[in-house]
């Protein structure tokens, strides 16, 4: 009996000990993953950010200021920020609904941006708040995009 009551108690002793660990350790796994395959860099300018970053979009303006992105770099989901001249929709933007979700996180980008967003900018979704805008491109709907040509 005693044997049996031993293997009993270090049986449950190493499922609690595996349970503490994988508490641990998932989470920090799942943040190395993504800090592996997610950049983020911040900009002067609209035209430093273009100069560095082949993947920045080309409606960017050259003189929007306090420029934030963040990329996956396993597909198309960006996010990215930054204060336009005159507070108003570069160029190469016009009305609509958002095609895509946010599918990237940043604390400079609000978990709030879809639901304020009026525009699209080439393949991003936009929101223009003051004269702060918000974008971001969904990978789902920019890889339909390229496919259909």
């Amino acid at each position: 009996m005693a044997i049996r009551r031993n293997a009993v108690i270090g049986g449950a002793a190493a499922v609690i000990g595996l349970g503490a660990l994988a508490a641990f350790a998932v989470p920090t796994l799942n943040g190395l993953r993504e800090g592996r395959h997610v950049e983020e860099s911040a900009y002067a300018t609209g035209a430093k950010a273009k100069a560095d970053r082949t993947s920045m979009p080309a409606w960017l303006p050259d003189g929007a200021t306090t420029v934030n992105y963040r990329m996956s770099t396993t597909g198309y989901d960006r996010l990215l920020a930054a204060t336009v001249p005159d507070g108003r929709l570069p160029e190469g933007c016009t009305p609509g609904e958002p095609r895509g979700g946010v599918n990237l996180t940043a604390a400079w980008f609000p978990g709030d941006t879809r639901a304020k967003a009026t525009a699209r900018c080439g393949s991003y979704d936009a929101a223009l708040v003051g004269d702060r805008l918000y974008a971001w491109q969904d990978h789902a709907v920019e890889l339909a995009a390229l496919r259909a040509g």
